[in-house]
């Protein structure tokens, strides 16, 4: 055999070892994928001819009370200057709600995000500016530890205490009834998620699009999964509300402070700190009868390459690295299913890479093998077994991509439906991306060689930049 035919031989090895590889580890995390959708679709229609044929869907203005208890929203402000005066405006004219509190927590070496909320507070005595003790940046969980022992302050010179603390970021669009539906459901459920809808942006269809297409299936599809299976249900760190009692629970066991400032996703843990208190938490999806909107929280995504991979890696390292080491394998069994599942995230990935790779590998070997005579004596790229296994992967990339398409048709409408399907091709870049810049900033903090910090990323408020809608 000549050099080249040996070369050849070599690469038809190497493609086909990649080839199952990928193959094997996509499928894997495709059945994984399918069985959440089964449970969705299974608790979908059960509900829809048991409860929902003798109760009436319930609306945000059903769930209005007579009597409305206090609450504090917080919200943790670095470097936001941009945004956060219109944030405030928009959700003190916009909330319908009687009793509440702002406490917006800035920074002593971040002047201009300062001196609005001082504004903002000069013009509404509900809003409460909260000056950090150290220099920012600190990591968010900091921040929002210093808005708590603001509120508890508040409670002790006010004399009552609020029923719930609302978590919200100094660039979300709040829904004027979310406070409602908070007072309804607290301390029925001690958390309440709200769904959190991207905003979207023609002039980034694909980076900031494609969140538009995750948050539309995790928010309407993936969290209630969690809810149905009995695991614990993550906050996603804005439209949330706690129980105020327990959030004092969590705080007593953690010497006062219940967000942990050594976490990069204080809001993730969370949620499994509730779970793990007896607490029930539950993503709810309730409509306004006026305009027949679902009572969300509407923001701007990144919508450049750099900000999504830095916000996505922060999320990686947060849940699927540190979080590992942190939150262990507790709970049940479907509790570590849905620790799994979130940790698979790094791992996935990297078979998606694969498969990319093999692709490229395939077309490479059956050129070169064009190219030379007598190659019959190389075995096929293709055997049975990895052809019905590759059939059974394209099946379920495309129901995946319908599914996907179907969410977010749904929350967006067709045209987004439509995009969302190359989209998919967008989303693998940034999590690859993410994935790999999560891994070394891990490394890094574990050597030592990186601290903690908050790695925000530049927000938008709509109608705050008349340059960018």
């Amino acid at each position: 055999m000549t050099m080249e035919p040996a070369a050849l031989a070599a690469l038809n090895l190497a493609t086909r070892e990649l080839l199952w590889c990928a193959a094997i580890g996509i499928a894997l995390s495709s059945l994984d994928d399918l069985f959440i959708d089964l449970v969705y679709f299974a608790r979908t229609l059960t509900r829809r001819f048991t409860v929902y044929r003798h109760y009436p869907r319930a609306t945000a203005e059903s769930l209005r009370r007579d009597t409305s208890a206090p609450m504090a929203i917080i919200v943790p402000a670095w470097d936001e200057s941009a945004v956060l005066g219109a944030m405030l405006a928009n959700l003190i004219g916009r909330i319908d709600y009687p009793a509440y509190r702002v406490f917006v927590g800035v920074y002593p070496n971040d002047p201009a995000t300062r001196a609005i909320a001082v504004t903002a507070a000069d013009a509404d005595t509900r809003v409460v500016p909260v000056v950090c003790d150290r220099p920012g940046p600190t990591t968010k969980a900091d921040c929002l530890n210093h808005l708590w022992r603001a509120l508890v302050a508040h409670e002790a010179a006010a004399g009552e205490p609020f029923k719930a603390v609302v978590l919200h970021d100094a660039e979300d669009v709040v829904h004027p009834l979310e406070l409602h539906v908070y007072d309804a459901l607290i301390p029925r459920l001690a958390m309440v998620q709200l769904p959190v809808l991207p905003l979207p942006d023609r002039r980034s269809r694909w980076i900031s699009g494609h969140y538009l297409d995750e948050f539309a299936e995790n928010h309407a599809k993936d969290v209630v999964v969690r809810e149905a299976l009995g695991a614990a249900v993550p906050s996603a760190g804005v439209a949330c509300a706690i129980e105020r009692a327990m959030l004092g629970r969590i705080a007593a066991t953690a010497g006062g402070a219940p967000f942990d400032a050594t976490c990069l996703t204080e809001d993730y843990e969370l949620g499994h700190r509730i779970k793990a208190l007896g607490g029930r938490g539950a993503l709810v999806r309730v409509r306004s009868a006026a305009d027949n909107v679902v009572v969300a929280t509407r923001e701007h995504f990144p919508a450049t390459l750099d900000a999504a991979v830095r916000q996505k890696a922060r999320w990686l390292t947060g849940i699927a690295l540190s979080g590992w080491d942190r939150l262990g394998w507790r709970g049940g069994l479907a509790d570590r299913y849905m620790l799994l599942r979130d940790r698979k995230a790094i791992v996935a990935v990297l078979f998606t890479m694969l498969a990319y790779v093999a692709a490229a590998l395939v077309v490479v070997e059956a050129a070169w093998r064009a190219g030379l005579p007598g190659d019959g004596a190389l075995p096929p790229l293709f055997t049975p077994a990895l052809a019905d296994l590759l059939r059974v992967n394209a099946a379920l990339l495309l129901w995946r991509l319908m599914i996907r398409a179907g969410f977010t048709g749904h929350a967006y409408g067709w045209r987004e439906a439509i995009r969302a399907v190359p989209r998919a091709l967008a989303s693998n870049l940034v999590n690859a991306l993410a994935a790999w810049r999560a891994v070394r900033r891990y490394r890094a903090t574990m050597a030592g060689r990186a601290v903690l910090s908050w790695d925000k990323t530049v927000h938008r408020f709509p109608g705050a930049d008349p340059a960018r809608p």
